[in-house]
């Protein structure tokens, strides 16, 4: 859909966005699109909205609810205390589930069920009937029990811990598995920046998710997140996928430390606060899924199908009916002042779902895009047959924007591409050529999904390396990786937005990098060229994080003594390894994201500048002597900790 004269006119704005396709993300998974469905919902599995949610792309239908789940008895299609629907059973739901193309994403009763009962839905579900459910999910929500707390998931169980949790996943999936050994088994976990992370309640040795994973990690498949990060404007709201990123990387930091091993991760529930049926809830959906699954989410779900009317408000000119759903329920408010559209209605974030769809087929995979506004958002998907989607999302309520696409490792063939575009107040998405491959007109609020072909190149292209490994220290890394045939370069770039920076080239199958910033996070990739210039797919993607010195004048030790959800006590040990006094002495950090900062310090002088910490003494420290400071430190979304300290302009060792 090519932008009205007007549209036109209004840009304001100059954006340039990057793609690279040798900077390889995830692969999209055969479930990545994911919606909820749930037993209250009389449309659940109907032809019409199967039609709509087959239509949109989505692959994968969470059942039977999001908290219902945990009060749900399958056999009798019973929830003691909620409302139960006609004709929302499990085969009902499952047959909907097929009409739709998709996968079902199970949740067994952990808060009033009991381990039995949940093999005996496997039993039901793969053996009697044959559905090939894969995978199941034990509970939604559990940290709502009360034990933190805050208490709205039912919990039958006397213990409430999260060890009490571990252990009957541990029984659920011993039990579950032992009547259909090919299922998946996923355990509820926080959102890293998410009530109740990192907060470790009475009794409890670590954080919920410490916990989970360090007891039951070994026998589960996937873990499972929900996130709602919230907003109070549209315009907040729409800077929380930038939090995306650093969130994933936490949570697989996590997985790593207490779990010992690689897990699959599934995000089964996400919406904003804000705009849910109008434009802002549509940006916020494509940029969320988009950006999660690049980071190797398997699979994101939108809560909720139908949900029903909220709070009636007006958002940029379009009537929000504060409902969560994708489709309208048709109803009204208590004096009928305010009306939905017709059931069944789309409303915004299902036409943004639709969008994701196309862009994030299985099998694709998603490659480096970054831009140089932060209000213009851009997602790069490299087909399997060597086209690329790129995916554009302009929050800027007044102001189009004129794009200028810039590509690295793939040139477009020439002619006109093609657009599907949704904009403020469409009644549905709009596709036809539209513009150039360079350049683009994106509307004031606008999503576009542009889709290129590829020139054409001769021959046959090397095959993509392995996945690479490597060994840092403080200031390098030294990449390896498998020889993928004889006769080819290797290039290693580092991932940078959507331009990555070439490292170094090599005939052999190893390289190091120098001069690297101590306690930076890198993720860098390994691709092939071959005699005649023809570049290989991108390796699968490394990310890993360099050292502090190995021996250095001083020494840092940083803990996370007490935290509460969005602040925490932070306590710096500091030894003076060198062989002179310090004299006066101030040490720096700075917070490794723009959501943090300093509340209150004691034991020294603490003040911050930007993202820049610093302590001041004037006590000197002689050789072997140590001290400690602390601070209160506030954060509104993950908490990544600082891990690089310098103390008089020396960087120091982090134990």
């Amino acid at each position: 859909m090519a932008p009205s004269s007007a549209q036109a006119a209004a840009a304001a704005t100059s954006t340039r966005v990057d793609i690279d396709v040798r900077a390889g993300l995830a692969t999209v998974s055969d479930v990545a699109v994911g919606v909820n469905h749930a037993i209250w919902d009389s449309q659940l599995g109907t032809p019409a909205v199967s039609g709509l949610l087959n239509d949109a792309g989505v692959t994968m239908l969470r059942y039977p609810g999001g908290s219902y789940a945990d009060i749900y008895h399958w056999e009798d299609h019973t929830a003691p205390g909620g409302y139960v629907a006609p004709d929302t059973d499990f085969d009902t739901f499952m047959a909907g589930a097929q009409a739709t193309g998709a996968e079902p994403m199970i949740i067994a009763n952990y808060g009033t069920g009991t381990a039995e009962e949940a093999a005996a839905w496997v039993r039901y579900a793969n053996i009697t009937k044959g559905y090939d459910a894969t995978y199941w999910t034990i509970g939604n929500e559990n940290y709502g029990n009360g034990h933190y707390g805050s208490a709205w998931e039912a919990d039958d169980h006397a213990d409430k811990s999260p060890k009490e949790y571990a252990e009957n996943v541990v029984a659920y999936a011993e039990a579950m598995k032992a009547v259909d050994p090919s299922i998946k088994i996923g355990a509820v976990l926080t959102m890293p920046g998410n009530w109740p992370d990192a907060i470790v309640g009475p009794g409890d040795q670590g954080s919920w998710n410490q916990e989970v994973l360090t007891r039951a990690g070994s026998v589960i498949d996937f873990v499972d997140v929900h996130w709602y990060p919230g907003g109070s404007t549209p315009a907040e709201a729409l800077t929380k996928p930038a939090q995306i990123q650093d969130a994933v990387q936490l949570l697989k930091s996590q997985i790593h430390s207490y779990a010992g091993r690689s897990i699959g991760i599934s995000m089964t529930e996400t919406n904003v606060d804000t705009g849910r049926n109008t434009q802002p809830g549509a940006l916020f959906l494509a940029d969320v899924y988009s950006g999660l699954l690049a980071q190797g989410v398997f699979t994101v779900h939108w809560w909720n199908v139908h949900n029903g009317l909220g709070t009636v408000s007006e958002i940029e000119g379009q009537t929000d009916y504060g409902d969560y759903g994708l489709l309208s329920s048709g109803n009204c408010n208590a004096d009928n002042s305010a009306c939905q559209p017709p059931l069944n209605t789309p409303f915004a974030p299902y036409h943004a779902l639709s969008l994701v769809g196309d862009l994030a087929r299985p099998g694709d995979r998603f490659v480096g895009a970054g831009t140089n506004n932060p209000l213009v958002s851009a997602h790069a998907v490299r087909r399997a047959n060597g086209d690329l989607a790129v995916l554009l999302i302009n929050k800027d309520p007044d102001n189009s924007q004129t794009v200028s696409l810039n590509y690295h490792g793939f040139t477009p063939a020439s002619g006109t591409p093609v657009v599907s575009a949704y904009g403020n107040g469409d009644d549905a998405v709009a596709t036809g050529p539209a513009g150039t491959s360079s350049a683009q007109t994106l509307p004031a609020y606008g999503i576009s999904l542009l889709t290129l072909k590829a020139q054409p190149t001769a021959g046959v292209a090397p095959k993509a390396p392995a996945q690479p490994t490597v060994t840092v220290t403080d200031r390098t890394a030294t990449i390896s990786w498998p020889a993928t045939a004889s006769g080819v370069k290797y290039e290693v770039y580092r991932q940078n937005g959507g331009a990555s920076e070439l490292w170094g080239e090599t005939t052999g199958t190893s390289l190091t990098a120098r001069n690297l910033d101590p306690g930076r996070r890198y993720t860098i990739n390994v691709v092939a060229r071959d005699g005649a210039g023809r570049l290989s797919p991108p390796s699968p993607p490394l990310t890993f994080t360099t050292g502090t010195p190995a021996s250095s004048s001083c020494t840092v030790t940083f803990r996370d003594t007490n935290d509460w959800g969005n602040g925490y006590v932070g306590q710096v040990d500091i030894v003076n390894s060198g062989t002179r006094p310090t004299g006066s002495w101030t040490l720096t950090f700075d917070w490794p994201t723009g959501w943090q900062s300093l509340s209150s310090g004691w034991n020294a002088t603490w003040t911050q500048e930007g993202r820049t910490v610093r302590v001041t003494s004037d006590a000197s420290l002689a050789p072997g002597a140590s001290t400690s400071v602390g601070f209160v430190g506030s954060y509104s979304g993950p908490n990544v900790l600082p891990s690089v300290f310098t103390l008089n302009g020396t960087i120091c060792t982090t134990a």
